[in-house]
Parts: structure tokens; sequence; C-alpha cells
């Protein structure tokens, strides 16, 4: 079987994601601006497991049923408040410097965000569904050389219904670090222009945000504009993390 490896830029995809075949296809989901790194710190700090929900009800309903659990996530980039739940204000939002150890270690989370949960939820079925981030990008990398995988679809979570440069950035990063194993298969066109333009703007990161939505949108915030800078950091974790059979997301054993 000839390797393939594709880049989907929008929400729009998320539903053809769902009709299609997965059952042979690793999918990397990066929402870099905030949720997958968000994920992976609070993992990387102790949390037991994420769960991603599409829904603020849902979320709520699970809080419900089981206490002990943290809610994450946010809404138009903030919190998530009683006055749009209807009753209780969330526990984090998705800030990634939100989640240190003396808030997330040994507790069990549920998140849900505009985009990147889903994302998660569009690739359920896949042979295997890892999360991605500038912060251990060099061991998803790692997973997809070793693990021998064939068809390779990178997900970008997008902003709102519209592709996000920054995962366009972060999905160009990773086709860069495993281009070796894949150039002579079946490149979509997408994963050529995503490592292109990743090649372009590798050396200021910062710098090319602003000409992304959400990263103009979260750098004019004086409370969130360093969620930009943390998420835009490199290596510096070691990480694994992917969704389980349950449909959770946790940490992952490392080759």
């Amino acid at each position: 079987m000839s390797k393939s490896i594709e880049v989907t830029f929008t929400p729009a995809e998320f539903e053809s994601l769902k009709n299609r075949d997965l059952s042979g296809t690793t999918c990397v989901v990066l929402d870099i601006l905030r949720a997958t790194t968000s994920m992976t710190v609070a993992l990387a700090n102790g949390a037991k497991s994420i769960v991603p929900v599409t829904s603020v009800e849902e979320a709520v309903r699970m809080k419900g049923e089981s206490p002990e659990l943290m809610l994450a996530g946010e809404r138009d980039g903030v919190r998530i408040l009683a006055a749009q739940t209807g009753s209780i204000d969330f526990d984090l939002g998705n800030s990634p410097r939100e989640f240190g150890a003396e808030r997330v270690e040994g507790k069990s989370i549920v998140m849900t965000t505009t985009n990147g949960t889903r994302a998660l939820r569009a690739c359920v079925g896949a042979k295997e569904v890892l999360i991605a981030s500038f912060l251990n990008l060099r061991t998803v990398a790692n997973r997809l050389e070793n693990s021998g995988a064939e068809s390779v679809i990178l997900v970008c979570a997008g902003t709102v219904e519209e592709a996000a440069y920054e995962d366009m950035l972060g999905a160009g990063a990773l086709c860069d670090m495993i281009w070796p194993g894949f150039v002579t298969g079946h490149v979509a066109d997408s994963a050529e222009m995503s490592r292109q333009t990743y090649r372009i703007v590798q050396r200021d990161l910062l710098s090319a945000m602003q000409y992304a939505r959400n990263g103009r949108c979260l750098l004019a915030n004086p409370d969130l504009n360093e969620d930009v800078r943390y998420s835009l950091q490199r290596e510096i974790l070691t990480i694994l993390c992917g969704m389980n059979a349950a449909g959770a997301v946790v940490q992952l054993d490392v080759d």
C-alpha cells in the first residue's frame, strides 16, 4: 500500500471525515491556538484524561452526573461562565497557562471549545487519533514514523468556520518532519501547501501571527496575549497524547 498524507483546513471538512472509512488512517488534530496545546499541557501536568465534547450542555450534564469532573472550555475565546450554562462557571478556560499541575494533577476534565473538540469528535473511528502542538511536535512525528502509519490526515481545527493560519503552520511543520517517509507516496496538495508555507515563516512564527485571525484576536487581549507566545514554543515537551477507544484524550506510551 502506498503511503498518503493530506491536510484538512476547515470545519466544513469535519462532516466529510465522519463519512469516510478511517479504519486504516491515523488522524492528527491540530488546534494550535489553543485546544490541543492546552490538552497537551494538561496531560503533561498530570491530568488523568480529557473528554472532548461539542456542546456546553453536554459538558454540564456530565458534570451533574460526576461532580468530581473539572469543566474546561471557551466560547468566543474566553472561559464559559454561568451566564452561558444557566447554572455554573467552568473551572478553566482554554489557556494552556491555566492547566498547571496545581490545578489539574489527578483530575479528569471535560472540555468543549469552539473548534478543537469538534475536530476530535470528527475523527472517531480512525485507526489512531493523535493531538499535536508545537510543544510536542517532534514526539508526534516520531510516532508517525515509528508506527509505520500508511495513511495520515492532519486535521486543522480552524477558526470559527474558516481555516486557521496557525493550524496550517503546525501541520506544515509536522509535514516537514516526516516528509522523507511520505514524499514517494500520495501527497495531497494541501500537505505540500502547508509545508511550503511553514518553511517560509518558520524562523519567526510569532511575527507570522499578525496574519492569523485568531492570533490577532488573542494578541489584542491583555489577559490572553501571552497564550500566543506560549503556544509557539517548540519541543519543550516529549509527551504523546491521543484519543482512546472510550473517546477520552490521554497520555500514550512513547515508542
